[in-house]
Order: C-alpha cells, then structure tokens, then sequence
C-alpha cells in the first residue's frame, strides 16, 4: 500500500495562526522561564512548532485566575453566557476549514473527518447555549404542610478538565460549553500531542466575549506534575477527565484529598455483534464506521467482532475488500481515508498486539503490519478467528485493526461481550425486534449501536459504565455534571 504525502498549500499559514502560549487570567503568557516543547505531525514525525510547557506553578497561577473570576460568573445572566456559547459556536463555523486543517496536521486523521469533528465539536456549544436558560429548581410543600421546600441549582465552582489527543477540539467543547453554561469557571489542559485545537478555541471564547480568567488554558508535556497540585488545591472543586483508565483511576485517588466532584470518560472495549438475520450490508457498513473513525483510535471503536457462524466468512470478506480498498496517507489531502496513528509509541503497541494475535492462531484477511516510509501509519487490517488468549481480546486496541471471532448461541456471546471490566458502548446488528431490544438491555454498556455504527451526538447523554468512567456528558444530563443542588428549608408557613 504507497502512502499519499501531499502537502497542503495553507499547512504554514494555519500553524503559524495558532496561538502558542499559555492563556491565565485572560493573558497570553509564555511558561514559566520560557519553557516550550514541540508538537509534532504524526503523518511525517516533523516538528509543525513548539508551544508552551506549563509548570506546576503556571497551573497553580490559572486555578487562582479561575477561582477569582468564579464569583462574578457565577452571577453572570445565563441568557449572556448561553450568547457566548452562540457566538462561539458561529465563529467556529466561519472557520470550519482552517480549523479542520489545524487538527489534521496535529492529530493525523484525515481533513474529511476532522471536518466532521468540528460540527460535531461546534454543535456542543449550540447545544449548551439552549441549556444556559433551562438550569431550574422545585418548589414544594412540606408533606406535614408546615414548611416549604425551595431547591435551586448553583455552580459547581472551579473546574479542572483535562482532553485526550485523539478528538482535540470536540472533547473540549464537550467540557467547556457546560462548564460556561452552568457559570463554572475552568482550567482546561489539552493532550501534549494535540495542543493547537485548543489554543485555537480558547482564542475564539475569547472573541465571542468570555471575559478574562472564566476559561484558562495550560499545555504541557508533564500533565502529572502540572495537575496533581491543582487537584489537591482546595481551590478547584470538580475535574472531568477524559482519558485512559489506568490515568482515570489516578486521578480519581488524587481527588480524595478534596472530595472533588469528578466525572470520568475512560477506556473502552466495544463488542460488535452481527447476527445471522442481520443486513449485511448495513453491518458492514457500520463496521466501518465504528472501526474506522478516527483511525480506530476511539474509546467507541469497535473492538471485538462477534459474528455468527452463518454469515462470518460473508462478512469478514466484504469487511476485508472495504478496509484494503481504503487510500492511505498525509491526512491533509482530500481523498485519503486513513491517516497516521498518533505516534511511535501507538504504532508499536498496535504492532504487538497484531503480532500476539497471530502467535495465539489469529489469520490475517488483511493488512497486518505497519506501512513503509516516514510517519506512524499502521496497515487497515482483518484478523479472522481471534481467540480469547490474545492480548486484543481484553485490551483496547485504538487502531485500524478487527479482530473477528464466530459464534452461535446468543446467551454465550453475551456473555462474551460482557466479559470485560469495560462498559462504554456495544453495537449490534439483527432484524429481530425482540432479539434487538433483549440483548441491549442485557449488554453490561452505557450505550448501544443498535444498527447502527456511530453513538455520539451532543444531544444525547455519553458516558460508560464499569471502569469505562463516571457521570454522563452531553444530552440533557451534561450540564448537571457542573451544577450543585441546594435545599432551602423553609418554616413558620
């Protein structure tokens, strides 16, 4: 497979726009004594530009901007902050491409999908613009009728979020918008990889009218060393993390201290079932998607393949000829499908876990080993008769890679899906209304694809169950995760 390295005319206009420095307290500020590290283009392993390393200090200094501003944007009319929300959203839009461009060269995946992230990303801040106006309260009678209840919603007050690399806008507008609808101020860290995206749409709050110290942005290198003394700071009462689940189960810990609120999107290991009744083509259609976004470095990718007997040979042949058929390369070209994994070390651990596969018996349909030449790019791949012992059986795998095993009796497979200490999403493929609704509700996840191979949407609730994390983003629900609930007592009624 040759590898697409087409350059884009615009690369050094977009990177060179992008602001690079820390944002505290409303000020673009450079790290403490300079510090600064590179971020690199996955596609060629080449520096794009070097932006600030933060120190525990810088950290510190942004919690204090955040917990000054707190009071006053806590108060601030809900119907201005959801109008920030608006005009963001508006601003992203304008700039749809350039913004998508930005993430291409800092994550690796291609311009068509990073196009589709920030709509996706943008459409958070829609959508918790409508929600800014809509944070209620109950008023009630006390049942002995002596009293009366008065429960309002508050601020949860300063908020520490940190984001993953492989969705470097989105999951931060997925933070930031209920965070500001809810008149929580934020120190947000981005991922070391993918900085840009973020910088970009600090920028752009700004610009929409954010005033100063509400949204603070710290990047660095060292996101152990810079969060941990925020986490113990008594100043900053919730974190929301996205993330890996060894790191989750961290940061939950560091959290004891303060008794921080905390919500967790963690790891995952999605089983995808097709059924002997199920539409072929729409499976295969939904595999793609649910394996192919992102590069497969999703916490939603579809991780483990059950296939039942019946139609597995089918399907792993169609689902072969569609992943060999994908054009590989520099994801800033418009017809390449495929781009880089983020970087050496996601490329090796993709290639170990390939390679375990085939020693415990695993066959290769397709790809099975990393491309030539310059970046990180790993082959799509189909491994057909996966057994249980391999490693990827248990593990998230966060590459182009499906592992497909058969099956025949419907409680076993279950049962298999749900062998797992994960629970973020399973998708399933059958036309039988009855199977449809039985085994979702037996599958041990906080979503189903049911036909479907994409989950996420702003306006639905996310999150998982198990070491998949804690609490739920977007939907109705997302705004809660920022919002305390006070009870007023009130007698001599």
């Amino acid at each position: 497979m040759t590898i697409s390295t087409e350059q884009h005319p615009r690369e050094a206009t977009v990177v060179e726009a992008a602001p690079k420095q820390l944002l505290i307290g409303g000020k673009w500020r450079p790290a403490t004594a300079d510090r600064s590290y590179e971020v690199e283009d996955p596609s060629t392993g080449r520096a794009l530009c070097s932006v600030a390393d933060a120190s525990p200090a810088d950290g510190l200094s942004a919690l204090a901007a955040a917990a000054e501003a707190q009071p006053r944007w806590a108060k601030h009319p809900p119907r201005e902050r959801g109008e920030i929300l608006r005009r963001a959203y508006e601003l992203i839009m304008s700039r749809h491409e350039d913004l998508a461009l930005l993430m291409t060269l800092e994550m690796g995946k291609p311009l068509t999908e990073s196009r589709a992230e920030i709509t996706y990303a943008a459409e958070f801040f829609r959508w918790f613009a409508e929600e800014a106006v809509r944070i209620g309260g109950d008023y009630a009678v006390a049942p002995n009728g002596t009293g009366r209840f008065l429960v309002m919603r508050q601020p949860v007050g300063p908020a520490l979020l940190i984001t993953p690399w492989n969705f470097p806008m989105a999951m931060g507008t997925r933070k930031i918008g209920p965070a500001i609808a809810a008149g929580c101020t934020s120190v947000i860290k981005p991922a070391h990889q993918t900085p840009l995206s973020m910088l970009a749409l600090a920028e752009i709050l700004q610009e929409a009218g954010l005033p100063d110290g509400v949204l603070n942005v710290v990047t660095s290198r060292r996101a152990g060393e810079l969060m941990e003394p925020m986490i113990r700071d008594g100043r900053a009462r919730k974190l929301s993390f996205t993330g890996s689940t060894a790191v989750g189960r961290k940061l939950i810990e560091q959290s004891a201290d303060q008794v921080l609120r905390v919500s967790m999107e963690l790891g995952g290991n999605a089983p995808f079932l097709v059924f002997a009744d199920a539409d072929l083509d729409a499976a295969v259609d939904g595999a793609m998607l649910a394996k192919m976004r992102n590069v497969g470095e999703a916490c939603t990718a579809a991780n483990r393949f059950y296939v039942h007997a019946d139609v597995a040979e089918e399907f792993s042949r169609r689902l072969a000829e569609r992943m060999a058929g994908l054009r590989m390369g520099r994801g800033v070209s418009d017809d390449v499908q495929v781009g880089p994994l983020i970087d050496d070390a996601q490329l090796g651990k993709v290639t170990d876990l390939v390679d375990d596969a085939v020693q415990h018996g695993a066959e290769v349909v397709t790809g099975g080993g990393a491309a030539d030449g310059d970046g990180y790019f790993y082959r799509p791949t189909v491994l057909a008769n996966v057994p249980v012992q391999a490693r990827m059986s248990r593990e998230e795998i966060f590459g182009p890679v499906a592992p497909i095993t058969t099956f025949t009796d419907e409680q076993a497979v279950i049962a298999q899906a749900n062998d797992t200490e994960y629970g973020l999403v399973s998708y399933l493929y059958t036309r039988d209304l009855q199977r449809a609704l039985r085994v979702s509700e037996a599958l041990e996840s906080g979503m189903v694809g049911l036909n479907q191979g994409i989950v996420s949407n702003p306006a639905a609730p996310f999150g998982g169950v198990k070491h998949s994390g804690l609490g739920r983003e977007g939907g109705k629900v997302g705004i809660d995760e920022f919002l305390e609930t006070k009870y007023i007592a009130i007698g001599g009624l």
